[in-house]
Order: C-alpha cells, then structure tokens, then sequence
C-alpha cells in the first residue's frame, strides 16, 4: 500500500501570499494536486495543513486532514506528521508537493509501478534530467524519515543513500513545475 502525504502547510514566503490557493486554469494549485492524487494508485491519503481553506479542499476530497502546529521548524515536521498518520500497512510513502499543478495521475501510478517492482526503495522522478516531486520511500527508512529537522526534506536521506535510488525519467518537465515566485507562477499561467 502507497500512502500519499501532501505537504501543504508552508508559509509561501517568498511569494509574499498563499501560493496553494492561488488558482491556475480555475483550480487552486492544492486542489489540482490533490485531484491527480485522487485520481492516482496511492490508497492511503493525508493532507498536512496550516490554514483552514487547506483542511477545508482536504475535507472536500475525503482526504484526512492534519493540522501541523510546528510548521514553522520546516518540512520535516510535515514528513514526521504525516508518517505517523499513516496506515500500519504502508510499504511506501509518496510524500507529495501542493504546489505542483500540473502533475497528473499517470506520472503518479508510473512512479508506483516502478517502486513496486520492488527493485530500489526511493524513487524519484526526473523531469528532463532535473530531480522533483512527488518521491517514494519505502517504509523501511521510516525511521531515517523521522529523524530528519528542519526545512531540508528528504534530500539528506537521498544524498546519502544515492546507490538505492531509482531515477524515472518523464519526457514532459512542465508536468514538475513548482512555483515559490510570483513570477514562476505568471510564468506557469502561459502554459495552460
């Protein structure tokens, strides 16, 4: 079983506002990336939040909402938060961007089918040679998982755990466009 972990309570602080409800084509960034998870493989589903309007697409989705409340000490507390809500029959955690809006459910069930021929236990995908989001772990580095601080995410265990990789290259890089910028997002809006 793949739980899905949607890491959704950052502060947006260099776009200067609330990046994840920011629409894009008529649909909040979130939403749109909660509808390709939804719409993926991933049986198990959290969604991390810090603002109400977050829990509240969460809800709307059938999608267990958790509140993180030490949101300010960085990414890990959403890892952490996450893993400890999800279900005891997990072999994988996808821990999942919200502000990926063109990530669709095919790239999703394609980075599951590769993580589950059981071959490496982190799968990343490789946007036109550029590493992104969404990355599988398996949940045998639970507790590498847990034991990582602050805002660094899961890069560390990759670094250091580079022989158990498995990169999965996807042809289209718009599909793991993020957006941290006001401009990086105008600039995604031309791409609809």
């Amino acid at each position: 079983m793949i739980t899905g972990i949607i890491m959704a309570a950052g502060f947006s602080r260099r776009m200067n506002r609330d990046k994840l409800t920011l629409e894009v084509g008529g649909v909040t960034v979130v939403e749109r990336v909660i509808r390709a998870v939804k719409g993926s493989k991933v049986e198990d589903m959290v969604i991390v939040y810090r603002t109400n309007r977050i829990r509240e697409l969460g809800e709307k989705y059938g999608i267990k909402p958790l509140y993180n409340q030490k949101a300010e000490l960085g990414q890990s507390e959403s890892i952490k938060l996450g893993i400890n809500n999800s279900s005891k029959e997990t072999t994988g955690f996808m821990f999942f961007v919200g502000d990926q809006p063109f990530l669709n459910s095919d790239i999703i069930n394609r980075l599951i089918e590769v993580f589950q021929a059981g071959h490496y236990p982190i799968i990343v995908p490789e946007y036109r040679g550029q590493r992104g989001n969404p990355v599988i772990f398996s949940s045998s580095l639970k507790n590498e998982l847990l034991g990582l601080e602050g805002d660094s995410g899961g890069r560390s265990i990759i670094k250091k755990r580079y022989n158990d990789i498995k990169t999965v290259p996807i042809d289209n890089d718009i599909l793991g466009k993020d957006m941290d910028t006001w401009e990086e997002y105008q600039c995604l809006m031309t791409l609809l």
